[in-house]
């Protein structure tokens, strides 16, 4: 038997799978007169809105977190531009994964977000210094060599080399960026993840808000408030906050590792949720690549396993 904090760790591991999978058929279930960056926006609002309340909560329950103390000034400064930065890399993100899901399709941009752990080992590589295993090394190759299979869409051929899949590429890119940079932050100043979350997706709306008024076809006022009312951008947007919630909450019972493997499996949902919803068909390929793309991310999480039991 688990005891109880870890099975709710496990319990909650689950709940981020499921929102995992279920976001990327939402996302595409939205009406055709809504574009991207307009459904992006909106979502990003609603997410504001169901962050704001927690936020509040938080702060009269005594958690004052970066309002605990004065910081200095370069301190404040420091802060400020971090939380500008990585809420407009989110920002981007969130418009990348809209259209990547809408162009690449649910099941294609799935696998291809699951492209997570490359980037977190290239991140630790060049700036870590964390020398890689021969087994890290060789899962990585073989992960790499995955993703650019179904990039082209099973042919193995670079004329098959899809961009829009390369675009959905764009999302595990910025997220492992900005979560490096967040990481640091987190260590450094007293702010309480429910702050960073609040701050991130206020200053995501504020970035896409800001594109969108500087695009030169952007949507009428009336056309963006359509967009904020729709239901899909209303469920979309409490999906996306509640999984970040869920997530953060579940890697304080057990360790991010198990967590991570309990998760792995979320394309496998948004495929199984893609064929009847969307009414997309699924390939052998995209089958076989998704079964390996899974068994490398487990690869990865023993291997790393390993090399820290073998450190200690």
């Amino acid at each position: 038997m688990l005891a109880h904090s870890a099975s709710r760790g496990v319990s909650l591991s689950l709940a981020s799978l499921v929102l995992l999978g279920i976001m990327p058929v939402i996302s595409n279930s939205r009406p055709d007169t809504v574009d991207a960056l307009t459904f992006a926006f909106a979502l990003s609002a609603w997410q504001v809105v169901f962050a704001a309340p927690v936020f509040a909560l938080e702060f009269l329950s005594g958690e004052r977190g970066i309002f605990r103390n004065a910081m200095q000034r370069r301190e404040t400064v420091r802060m400020a531009a971090v939380a500008v930065l990585t809420g407009m890399m989110f920002g981007l993100s969130t418009y990348l994964y809209v259209l990547g899901v809408e162009k690449a399709g649910a099941t294609n941009a799935a696998i291809a977000i699951q492209a997570y752990p490359l980037f977190a080992i290239l991140w630790e590589t060049l700036f870590l210094k964390r020398r890689k295993t021969g087994l890290e090394l060789a899962l990585t190759a073989l992960l790499i060599g995955t993703l650019y299979f179904l990039a082209t869409g099973g042919t193995g051929r670079m004329s098959g080399l899809s961009g829009w899949f390369a675009a959905c590429l764009g999302v595990p890119f910025l997220w492992s960026v900005a979560h490096v940079i967040i990481k640091e932050e987190l260590g450094r100043t007293p702010v309480t993840p429910v702050q960073v979350t609040f701050f991130r997706v206020a200053i995501s709306t504020a970035f896409l808000a800001a594109v969108l008024l500087a695009s030169p076809v952007r949507p009428a006022p009336a056309d963006m408030a359509a967009a904020f009312v729709q239901p899909m951008s209303i469920l979309m947007g409490f999906a996306y906050y509640l999984e970040l919630i869920v997530w953060f909450y579940a890697v304080r019972h057990i360790d991010v590792s198990l967590a991570s493997s309990i998760t792995a499996p979320w394309p496998a949902l948004t495929m199984a949720l893609a064929v009847p919803f969307l009414g997309e068909k699924i390939a052998l390929y995209q089958i076989a690549a998704l079964a390996v793309v899974v068994i490398c991310i487990y690869g990865l999480i023993w291997a790393g396993h390993k090399k820290a039991a073998a450190a200690a």
